[in-house]
């Protein structure tokens, strides 16, 4: 397309129907200020899952899969909000051993606890 060889519209019909149906949400970045051209952002937020799951070699089960999937996300929503990841769980095993109210990992809650 840069060097004139290949026209637009050549390659929106190369790309077929699926591609015009996503094309205009590929642009939001130009549209909308303060949207992220990239996904360095979310690159950045799955690279613990994938290192983990490089280094273990994933898990066993559907049950060993979904604890982790768990695991990673409360790891990952601590960090994003700021949150000790110990403290947290610390207290999610705490409130199910004594049958207390859940830790919850919306924003706001956490705020005002």
């Amino acid at each position: 397309m840069r060097d004139g060889t290949l026209k637009r519209s050549t390659f929106r019909q190369s790309m077929g129907i699926e591609f015009l149906a996503v094309e205009p949400a590929l642009w939001t970045f130009v549209r909308v200020e303060g949207i992220e051209p990239t996904n360095n952002a979310a690159e950045r937020a799955l690279r613990h899952a994938v290192l983990w799951r490089k280094g273990s070699h994933g898990t066993d089960s559907e049950t060993g899969s979904r604890f982790v999937e768990n695991i990673l996300t409360v790891v990952a929503t601590c960090r994003q909000q700021g949150r000790n990841v110990l403290e947290c769980l610390t207290g999610c095993c705490r409130a199910a051993l004594e049958g207390t109210p859940r830790v919850s990992l919306l924003p706001e809650r956490h705020a005002a606890a």
